[in-house]
């Protein structure tokens, strides 16, 4: 281009000049501001320490374990403890109806004992009384062979069975039921046969006419006498 070339001079005008300044300012008041902006959020994250968060997190999730384990191990031990109070009430009922058991058992067994003892001593009573029954009346016999045969050859013998006889009945619990003149009747030793004039007093025992015999407690015959009367 020639010196003699003319030259476009852009002139700006008064409103573009204005409108150029106000765009300036805009851009220079947002740069301001982002730099506010990232000072605040540099303020922050040095506020905020990574590591220190992460800790708290990890010590956080430490305890919540640490929680779940000990409410499952206390829920095992209160389900345990409950099967065990279960058990032991089973075993108390147990306990009792074995209780119950064993003293109706002890019960029926000495229950047993006394009806076979009672068993045994009828049975044993039995066969002394049935034995009784049977040599008395030859005890009776003897004696009235000793009373007949006074002065014969006979009585030593007869004198020797009847001491043996007595001794049998001794060795039994037997004796003889023999009372003397002038006692008192007894109805349950005595039978009374007769009355008769006698020097007794009146009502007593005259005359023994057959001995009778009694073991322990019970009389196995009665006495047969005769009672003194006045007529």
């Amino acid at each position: 281009m020639s010196d003699d070339d003319p030259v476009d001079v852009e002139v700006e005008s008064p409103d573009d000049a204005a409108t150029d300044a106000a765009s300036a300012n805009g851009t220079a008041e947002a740069t301001a501001e982002g730099a506010t902006g990232e000072s605040a959020e540099t303020g922050d994250a040095a506020d905020t320490d990574p590591l220190a968060e992460a800790e708290r997190d990890a010590l956080a999730d430490e305890v919540a374990e640490h929680d779940e384990a000990l409410a499952r191990d206390v829920a095992a031990l209160e389900a345990e403890l409950a099967e065990t109070q279960d058990e032991l009430l089973e075993a108390e009922v147990e306990i009792d109806e074995l209780t119950s058991k064993l003293a109706r058992v002890k019960a029926d067994f000495s229950n047993y004992k006394q009806r076979a003892k009672r068993k045994q001593d009828e049975i044993r009573e039995r066969a002394s009384e049935a034995l009784v029954e049977r040599i008395t009346p030859v005890r009776n016999d003897l004696l009235r062979a000793l009373d007949q045969e006074a002065g014969s050859d006979l009585r030593p013998g007869v004198e020797s069975t009847l001491g043996k006889f007595d001794d049998v009945l001794g060795e039994e619990g037997v004796e003889p039921i023999a009372p003397e003149p002038g006692d008192e009747v007894d109805p349950s030793r005595h039978q009374v046969m007769l009355r008769v004039e006698s020097d007794q007093p009146e009502g007593t025992v005259h005359e023994v006419y057959e001995p009778g015999y009694e073991m322990g407690d019970r009389v196995v015959s009665e006495a047969k006498v005769t009672v003194s009367s006045d007529e």
